[in-house]
């Protein structure tokens, strides 16, 4: 299965916790925890390009799996970080942040990261 496609977020839990632990301001928490982000991912091969837009904020990275590549984090941190993919699976590691996503089917994509045992869990749509 390919994860090329567009994908809406459906649901999301522990976004606050997990936010507070990574160091977002309460304001911009409170601000993007109603906004339904959608993730743009084009896959070519092992490289990928993924534009994720929440409101006005839109974060783009692109890698090649296996290799290092400059990632933009959340807080809007460059951080240098190699993804692997396990079969239906990417995985990164991003300054203590475990980040896995997953294709599940053909149409839901799940994308849990983890922090010091706070587990922040997104599921999109493709749209």
């Amino acid at each position: 299965m390919s994860f090329t496609g567009k994908y809406q977020l459906e649901s999301q839990e522990n976004f606050e916790s997990f936010m507070k632990a990574i160091g977002l301001p309460d304001e911009l928490i409170q601000k993007g925890k109603d906004i339904k982000s959608l993730s743009e991912i084009e896959e070519n091969g092992d490289s990928f390009k993924v534009t994720v837009t929440t409101g006005t904020k839109v974060l783009v990275n692109t890698f090649i799996v296996g290799q290092e590549a400059d990632l933009e984090t959340v807080t809007g941190e460059k951080i240098k970080a190699v993804v692997k993919r396990e079969g239906n699976k990417l995985k990164v590691s991003l300054k203590g942040i475990e980040s896995v996503t997953e294709l599940v089917d053909a149409n839901t994509i799940v994308n849990t990261m983890t922090l010091g045992g706070i587990v922040y869990k997104r599921i999109s749509k493709r749209v």
